[in-house]
């Protein structure tokens, strides 16, 4: 009897080789959305605090004005722009899964003297899991809890209400910093 030569793999060693694949994809998918999520959150800190010392060195600069109305003040036509020219628009900003706002306060004898910059996840629980704001006094403030983030600004951070600025006692903005 004469044996055949056979060439190529069967259905069960195919099959053993997609299960490995799949269990291997099972295992390292969550982690890279997850690494995604900690790098977006960690670009939101960053970009943050980049606003806040652009705000800072701005209104060191125009002691007569104080902070500007809007992000666009940011960039002067005809100077050097205090920072990169996607931040330095007016509105929402969307930047590396997070949407920032910037408000500046009323203006007190023609200076405006306190802003904050809010950083919300653009879709909760995919692009961010926390939300941020920043004042003039520098510190970040963020959401601790895994909940979904808030869609609005926490309001101006005081004595009265820090640890729960926006008035929700469910959810707790603490320093970051």
């Amino acid at each position: 009897m004469r044996r055949l030569n056979r060439k190529g793999f069967t259905l069960v060693e195919i099959m053993i080789v997609v299960a490995i694949i799949a269990l291997l994809a099972a295992i390292a998918i969550p982690n890279l959305l997850r690494a995604r999520l900690n790098a977006n959150e960690s670009a939101a800190i960053a970009t943050s605090q980049t606003l806040s010392s652009a705000l800072q060195s701005f209104f060191a600069a125009n002691p007569a004005t104080g902070y500007p109305l809007t992000l666009a003040g940011l960039a002067p036509a005809g100077q050097p722009p205090y920072v990169d020219l996607t931040l330095a628009q007016a509105g929402v900003r969307p930047r590396q899964g997070y949407n920032f706002t910037y408000t500046p306060a009323a203006a007190v004898g023609g200076i405006v003297q306190q802003f904050h910059v809010f950083a919300a996840p653009i879709t909760p629980s995919t692009t961010g899991i926390r939300a941020f704001y920043i004042d003039e006094g520098g510190v970040i403030y963020g959401t601790q809890s895994t909940a979904a983030a808030p869609t609005t600004s926490p309001g101006h951070a005081t004595a009265a209400n820090q640890g729960d600025p926006d008035g929700v006692a469910t959810l707790v903005w603490q320093p970051l910093q």
